[in-house]
């Protein structure tokens, strides 16, 4: 006998997440700097209120794309990207779902990693520092070495 069908929940439309938030006393992100003085005064002036979601726009762009070119590199390039779909969140209601999924993405790989024995938690960080390592000798073969670093790193100059 075959299981019972499941039922796909339907997305919430924006009235229903309105009043989700109003019910439950807690509001985006967007809509709690909405409610900030400056930002109704900003709103109350069409040419200003586009003009400061357009910059909203290329900053929180251009720092969500730094934190993807630098992912694979040694350093914060995920908390960089989270930053900038915080930038981006502050105005935009896409970047603000978007900021949600990975929240809840990246608790889940947490608490899934937190259950794993310690073996398996050491082979995940060597593999990701393997991987970091790779990057990092492939950049450096493709763009050159460095003159700052020193003589005896075994990089191939």
């Amino acid at each position: 006998m075959a299981p019972p069908p499941r039922e796909r929940r339907a997305r919430p439309t924006a009235e229903e997440r309105r009043e989700q938030y109003a019910s439950d006393g807690h509001h985006s992100l967007r809509e709690r700097i909405a409610d900030t003085g400056w930002r109704r005064r900003l709103g109350a002036r069409r040419s200003l209120d586009h003009a400061y979601r357009v910059v909203v726009g290329i900053v929180g762009g251009l720092i969500v794309a730094v934190g993807l070119v630098t992912i694979p590199l040694p350093g914060p390039g995920w908390l960089t990207v989270i930053a900038g779909l915080f930038v981006l969140a502050s105005e935009f209601t896409w970047a603000e779902r978007l900021l949600e999924y990975t929240k809840r993405n990246v608790k889940a790989w947490t608490d899934w990693l937190g259950r794993q024995p310690v073996w398996m938690r050491l082979g995940i960080g060597a593999l990701t520092a393997a991987f970091v390592y790779g990057v990092l000798v492939v950049v450096l073969h493709v763009m050159g070495v460095p003159d700052w670093v020193p003589g005896w790193v075994p990089l191939w100059r």
